[in-house]
């Protein structure tokens, strides 16, 4: 007789494998575990900035940044390619724009990501004044500091321009409207007792426009806030028959200080830097600062200063100004506070910031 026992043994559990794979096929579907939709972005940020990196599809990151004849829109694209290839599932892109004071309006308003700003207008716009006395303050936060811009106030050879005094009654180009630059410019004019609405023929043209302008014989002089060397200025200096002359503006300084606190400071532009120059020219600096909103992704603000100074080689082959950025000088001379997550990438690397 064949053991019952034994036999019972092993056909139950053979039973029981056959009726848990007929209940398994006809079982409804599981919950799927797929990302949730975005979140719709808060006030004054950006459906990039709003994402949480851990559920984030393809981000789309737009770089505001300035003229294409200056440095910001140069560093820009090539800090736009270089998030795209080492950021998961991210997209960015340089847009060209007036530079700083458009650069800040464009964030309030969350129309861009990313932003590049010199360092006065960045402070005019988290105080909410100035250019922003309208629109309110911005909530900007620091990624980090970049590098510095020189004032760079370039007068035809011909044209009698060998001071800041002698631009008065000349025809002087400003900057850009929505420009750093244009801010600069008015300071450094009425410090030296010389009122930018009235005692200059003013043009408000772009470091490019300005370049071409002077090459016409339309302007006398221009105002240029960039890093060294600009493409523009080099043209222009290169150029057959056109022969340039740098202005010294060091001699404003206590007095921009003075009223605007210690935004500026001196830097030297060195004589082999264009074309024709046969000096060492001390100029008025300013900082330039990668900003966000305040409501920008943590995750992906950490992600974006990663990547930046771990492809720090990689950056530094964009421009020559973008050899100058590094740890710890990213972390000096933000007149804004640092946003979260670049604090916390910071601190992973031993060095604290506010």
């Amino acid at each position: 007789m064949p053991d019952l026992k034994r036999t019972f043994l092993v056909a139950v559990p053979v039973c029981l494998l056959v009726l848990l794979a007929v209940a398994c096929a006809n079982a409804p579907a599981a919950p799927s575990t797929a990302a949730p939709p975005t979140q719709a972005p808060a006030p004054g940020s950006t459906t990039a900035a709003a994402t949480q990196a851990s559920v984030r599809g393809r981000t789309r990151l737009s770089i505001v940044t300035g003229g294409t004849g200056g440095v910001y829109y140069p560093y820009g694209g090539g800090l736009a390619s270089l998030l795209t290839k080492n950021v998961a599932n991210v997209e960015a892109s340089a847009e060209v724009t007036a530079a700083s004071v458009d650069n800040m309006k464009l964030i309030q308003n969350g129309k861009a990501d990313i932003a590049f700003v010199l360092a006065d207008t960045l402070y005019d716009s988290y105080m909410g004044q100035g250019p922003f006395k309208d629109t309110g303050k911005v909530p900007a936060r620091a990624l980090a500091v970049l590098y510095s811009n020189y004032t760079q106030i370039v007068a035809a050879e011909d044209s009698g321009v060998k001071s800041l005094a002698d631009l008065k009654g000349k025809r002087v180009s400003v900057g850009a409207a929505g420009s750093g630059t244009e801010i600069i410019a008015n300071r450094i004019l009425e410090a030296v007792g010389i009122n930018p609405d009235a005692d200059i023929q003013r043009e408000r043209l772009g470091v490019g426009e300005s370049a071409n302008a002077m090459k016409d014989k339309k302007v006398d002089a221009f105002f240029w806030s960039g890093g060294l060397p600009t493409a523009a200025v080099l043209d222009l200096a290169a150029t057959p028959g056109q022969k340039i002359r740098l202005l010294s503006s060091a001699e404003v300084l206590p007095k921009l200080v003075e009223k605007y606190g210690p935004l500026y400071f001196k830097l030297t532009i060195p004589k082999s830097t264009y074309l024709g120059m046969d000096a060492d020219v001390d100029v008025v600096a300013v900082a330039n600062v990668l900003i966000v909103n305040e409501n920008f992704d943590a995750s992906l603000a950490h992600d974006v200063l990663k990547t930046m100074v771990d492809k720090k080689v990689d950056l530094g082959l964009i421009h020559a100004e973008a050899k100058n950025f590094g740890l710890p000088q990213a972390t000096v001379g933000s007149p804004v506070p640092f946003h979260a997550g670049a604090i916390k990438f910071y601190a992973e690397r031993g060095i604290t910031v506010k």
